[in-house]
């Protein structure tokens, strides 16, 4: 495993890439932003704002836009700033957390009683949970299947409502180290991009002998040609505006003193307590990240904020040695149930799930062959 010299994301984490100085391209995009015009890039914020408002509305006259909204510090940012700084309507849109939990169901009541529309989608719970435990296995990933949700559902309703404007976060392919399609695709979502990083397959192979074609509707993402015909223009907020998850949480918490975070002070595997709150089976998600890449939780949280100086690699490194390994212990068993399985069955697969090239055993103790420092 190879380090970036400047934040601690190794080559291990899908489509990153490094420089001839062992720099990945999430740092130099972060270097890049400092170049950024970023007054002008709100002057183009506000002609779409303008674009939208004098829109003909003959087809929808009460929503202005659609956010898609997990009720989090990110997208209820964007949902705030779009309603109060920019006099915009948005309608929200909730694709359901896989295990719902009481944090984010208040969060979510917090902000809709701020004033707010919103829609919240719950798929069939049956076919989700067999989706779920199929990738968790097959890929060590159990949220394959909600990604495509979360994806898809926002903007079949943007073709169906006739809200052909839709608000997303930020471009994590840039932001975080990924593959860039070209610079446009910083500023506009793209079907190519959605299928290839966002959701990783086309749901329409997930038919099996117990899930048709039909059980899978809410996860289809409708196809260029529709996009077209109904003129949906997707941005990312990214683009106009610096990008930073610490920030947006001290908005929101401004904004909204009674947003929740976790009780104890911090997420299992990190040290923050205010990011991806909403869903019971995060924790082994990013857990998941660790064992099939060699960086967990702490790492992706680490690397943002040194990316925003709001830490240095050293305090980070730090932090990584002391929490990526964690396992996910809260909602452990509401996690299992889930899934259901039991606790053997569940590190039989976690094990088969581990890249030997990156990961020694030592009688039942793995550990990193080549840990960061």
């Amino acid at each position: 495993m190879k380090y970036c010299n400047k934040c601690l994301m190794p080559d291990t984490r899908p489509r990153i890439q490094f420089n001839e100085e062992e720099i990945c391209n999430a740092c130099t995009h972060s270097e890049s932003k400092k170049k950024i015009d970023w007054k002008l890039r709100k002057k183009e914020f506000l002609d779409i704002i303008l674009k939208i408002k004098n829109r003909d509305k003959k087809f929808n006259n009460k929503y202005d836009c659609i956010v898609p909204w997990s009720g989090g510090k990110d997208s209820s940012t964007i949902a705030y700033k779009l309603k109060f700084e920019y006099d915009l309507n948005p309608l929200l849109v909730t694709f359901s957390p896989l295990i719902l939990n009481e944090l984010g169901n208040y969060n979510r009541e917090l902000l809709i009683k701020a004033g707010f529309d919103s829609i919240f989608i719950k798929p069939n719970n049956k076919i989700s949970k067999k989706l779920s435990k199929r990738f968790f296995i097959e890929r060590g990933n159990p949220k394959v299947a909600w990604d495509a949700g979360i994806n898809s559902t926002p903007v079949q309703l943007a073709i169906n409502f006739k809200i052909p404007f839709i608000f997303y976060a930020e471009h994590g392919e840039s932001e975080y180290g990924g593959l860039v399609l070209d610079e446009k695709s910083q500023k506009l979502r793209k079907f190519e991009e959605v299928i290839e990083h966002q959701i990783g397959d086309h749901p329409e192979n997930w038919v099996s002998n117990d899930i048709n074609l039909s059980d899978l509707a809410m996860y289809i993402y409708p196809d260029p040609e529709i996009l077209e015909k109904n003129n949906i223009n997707a941005y990312y907020f990214s683009y106009f505006f610096k990008w930073s998850m610490f920030e947006n949480y001290k908005f929101i918490s401004e904004k909204l003193p009674e947003f929740k975070t976790v009780k104890n002070g911090k997420t299992d595997g990190t040290f923050t307590n205010f990011d991806s709150l909403d869903d019971k089976i995060d924790n082994i998600y990013y857990y998941m990240q660790y064992i099939k890449f060699g960086f967990g939780r702490a790492t992706r949280d680490a690397c943002r904020m040194i990316q925003n100086n709001q830490m240095t690699r050293k305090e980070g490194l730090e932090l990584v040695k002391k929490y990526d390994h964690e396992l996910p212990k809260l909602y452990f068993k509401d996690s299992l149930d889930f899934l259901d399985m039991n606790e053997i069955e569940f590190f039989d697969i976690v094990n088969k799930h581990r890249n030997n090239e990156i990961w020694e055993q030592n009688n039942n103790d793995f550990k990193l062959r080549f840990p960061p420092k």
